[in-house]
């Protein structure tokens, strides 16, 4: 598999080798031991499925004090993925990194813990499974209004279909640092992986 580095430390594109032929193709999608040298010392521990029509925007979305790392993939369709660094302390603090993934492209993204995600759908559908490093916490769930002018986040779509809470939540501006990012002992926010592998 190939490891690509974008802007932001903590944020990795993942090209898994996809083996293919006439019959169709074959991929791994995740082994711990290949997988280690991305987010080394980090468990999984929860997968989740989502399905979405075109237009549906959620996020964006994030953990406070329980923060996820998180490997995203779509398994049908096309998707826009958005990353935004909401660590008080990093260089690179409401900046974000948005990636199309999709079932032809078969890529991957890696968020360290301390990131705000959501995602957009283009295709008709979209099948999108994503990897958690720790438990969804309701109770622990924090997030930021998609459309946050000060982000600018560039979405390829302009009018997006989104949940009553996902049209709720504030501005980044409006969030204390203590309401972003308060990382538990076992997050490693650092992945050490250096590209090309």
């Amino acid at each position: 598999m190939k490891t690509l580095l974008t802007q932001i430390q903590g944020l990795v594109i993942i090209e898994p080798d996809v083996f293919g032929d006439k019959r169709g193709y074959f991929m791994e999608t995740f082994s711990a031991r290949r997988y280690e040298q991305i987010c080394p010392g980090l468990a999984f521990v929860q997968d989740n499925l989502s399905f979405s029509v075109k237009g549906t925007l959620r996020g964006l979305h994030f953990q406070v004090t329980r923060p996820q790392a998180k490997i995203v993939q779509v398994f049908g369709g096309t998707i826009y993925d958005v990353a935004v660094d909401i660590r008080p302390d990093s260089p690179t603090f409401g900046r974000w990194v948005g990636v199309h993934l999709s079932g032809d492209n078969h890529r991957q993204l890696f968020l360290s813990p301390g990131f705000a995600h959501g995602f957009c759908v283009l295709s008709d559908t979209a099948l999108f499974g994503y990897k958690c490093s720790d438990y969804y916490r309701p109770e622990d769930e924090g997030g930021i209004l998609w459309n946050d002018p000060d982000l600018a986040i560039d979405w390829p779509i302009s009018d997006p279909i989104l949940s009553p809470k996902d049209q709720a939540h504030p501005q980044l501006c409006r969030l204390k640092p203590e309401n972003l990012y308060r990382p538990s002992a076992l997050a490693n926010p650092n992945p050490s992986v250096q590209g090309g592998t």
